[in-house]
């Protein structure tokens, strides 16, 4: 059985810094393609953050230069840190998974598997 836990949420002031992780567990982490998403206060989940398997990344426009996303194989654990937030990065970050990807497409239905999301909110 997968299952992905999320946590490292919080609080913070605009400017500020946050890193999430996700626990992976029930599966061969090494094969899968991982993913961050994120939904805020009356919008759709949308992908901002992907890594294959072999370790390349993909970013939303509205985050590449600030979040970065990495995973610890070793550990079956999947980070990202998020520098120079601002209050429309807040919402719920969702961690996912699917098994065996060439290449990360960030949208919903491309991904099995999703945690139970981690609270993140900036205030201005």
């Amino acid at each position: 059985q997968v299952l992905l836990v999320e946590s490292g949420g919080g609080s913070v002031k605009s400017g500020g810094s946050l890193r999430l992780s996700c626990q992976a567990s029930g599966f061969t982490y090494t094969s899968y393609c991982m993913a961050w998403f994120r939904q805020g206060p009356g919008k759709e989940r949308e992908g901002i953050a992907g890594i294959t398997f072999d370790g390349r990344t993909t970013y939303a426009d509205s985050v590449n230069g600030r979040f970065t996303i990495s995973k610890d194989d070793d550990n079956n654990t999947l980070y990202l840190q998020m520098i120079s937030l601002q209050p429309e990065d807040s919402g719920m970050y969702y961690c996912a998974a699917r098994h065996w990807c060439s290449v990360v497409q960030l949208t919903v239905p491309y991904f099995a598997y999703f945690g139970r999301g981690t609270q993140v909110s900036v205030s201005s």
